[in-house]
C-alpha cells in the first residue's frame, strides 16, 4: 500500500504517465464487476472543454473547489461511453459524497497528497491512471493536464444498471406548482451555470461561464432534471499547491432546494441523515418531489 501511495504522489505532481491512445491493452485486472456505478472527477477549467462523454452520465455534480472555480463530478450506471473526460484530481468532500454507493469506483488522476490514506480507507474502488494505466490515455489536441481520458470499459466490464443508483432521488410525473421558469443561473466566486429550457428538446440546455457547453461526442449538454442544492460550504483540511484552501462541500444534513424540471422551479427540501443515505427531496408540504426521467445535474451552491 506505501509503493501505491507513493505512485498516486508522483502521479499527481507529474499530472500522471499514461499510455498513449494507440495502446489497447486492458487493465491489469481485466475490469472490474458490474454491480457499483463509475464516479469520474472532471476537469472544469476553460482549457478542459468541449468535455467528452458528459452526455451519458446518469448524474453529474457540480461543487466548488479551490479559488472559487468548479468542477465536475460524472455518475455512471446505466450506460458507459467510448470515452471520458478530461479527468482531473479528487476531492475531500468526494468522499462523503460517494458513501450514497456500494462501493463505488472512483475514476481520477491524483490527490492532495495527505488526501491519499483517506482514499485508500474509504469504501470505494480507487482507479487512478497509476493502478489502471491502460483504461487512461492522453489526447493530442489539448496540452496537459487537461488532456487525460477515460476508456470505461477497460476498468469495468460493463454499467452495473439502474439499480446501483441509491442516491434516494424519486422519479415520476411533473407534480402539481412550481412556477414557470426559462433559465436559472448559479454563481460560484468564479464561475456560473445556466440551465435553460428547450421545449423542442424537453431539456435544460446547459452553459457554463456565459458560453454553451458542447460536447465533443454529441449535442449540447442538456439535463431533464437540475438540482440547486443549498448546502454549507467551508473549508477543509487540505490546500492546493499554490497553498490556497480546498473547500468542503457538507452534503450530509438537510437544507433547501430549487429543482428545475418541464420548465418549472420547484422550491424544495433536502434531507441526508448519513453519509449512506441517499438525499430525498420533498414539497415544502413534504411530499416527495419526482424529478423527470432522464440526467440530472446536482450544483450545490452555498447556503
Amino acid at each position: 500500500m506505501t509503493a501505491l501511495l507513493a505512485a498516486l504522489l508522483a502521479g499527481s505532481a507529474m499530472a500522471g504517465c499514461t499510455p498513449e491512445e494507440t495502446d489497447d491493452g486492458r487493465g491489469p485486472d481485466d475490469g472490474t464487476g458490474a454491480d457499483s456505478v463509475l464516479a469520474v472527477k472532471i476537469d472544469n477549467a476553460s482549457r478542459a472543454r468541449p468535455h467528452t462523454g458528459i452526455d451519458a452520465a446518469d448524474i453529474v455534480y457540480a461543487e466548488q473547489v479551490e479559488g472559487g472555480l468548479s468542477r465536475l463530478m460524472a455518475v455512471y450506471a446505466t450506460k458507459f461511453p467510448k470515452a471520458i473526460g478530461p479527468v482531473r484530481s479528487a476531492r475531500e468532500s468526494d468522499l462523503e459524497l460517494l458513501r450514497q454507493f456500494d462501493e463505488p469506483t472512483l475514476a481520477f488522476s491524483g490527490a492532495q497528497g495527505k488526501l491519499l490514506p483517506l482514499i485508500d480507507k474509504a469504501p470505494l474502488k480507487a482507479a487512478p491512471p497509476e493502478s489502471d494505466s491502460k483504461a487512461y490515455y492522453r489526447g493530442t489536441d489539448r496540452s496537459a493536464p487537461h488532456n487525460l481520458y477515460l476508456r470505461p470499459e477497460r476498468l469495468m466490464k460493463s454499467a452495473p444498471g439502474a439499480d446501483a443508483l441509491t442516491t434516494g432521488f424519486e422519479y415520476g410525473a411533473l407534480p402539481a406548482g412550481g412556477k414557470a421558469e426559462a433559465s436559472h443561473t448559479v454563481r460560484f466566486p468564479s464561475a456560473r451555470f445556466t440551465f435553460t429550457w428547450s421545449q423542442s428538446r424537453d431539456r435544460w440546455l446547459v452553459s457554463m461561464d456565459g458560453r454553451p457547453a458542447e460536447t465533443t461526442d454529441g449535442p449540447r449538454m442538456a439535463a431533464a432534471t437540475v438540482v440547486v442544492q443549498y448546502v454549507k460550504i467551508r473549508k477543509s483540511r487540505f490546500k492546493d499547491f499554490l497553498g490556497n484552501n480546498t473547500p468542503y462541500t457538507e452534503t450530509v444534513g438537510s437544507g433547501t432546494a430549487t429543482v428545475l424540471r418541464d420548465g418549472r422551479a420547484f422550491d424544495a427540501d433536502w434531507s441526508r441523515p448519513s453519509a449512506e443515505d441517499g438525499t430525498r427531496f420533498t414539497t415544502q408540504d413534504g411530499e416527495p418531489l419526482p424529478f423527470a426521467r432522464g440526467q440530472v445535474w446536482v450544483v450545490y451552491a452555498k447556503a
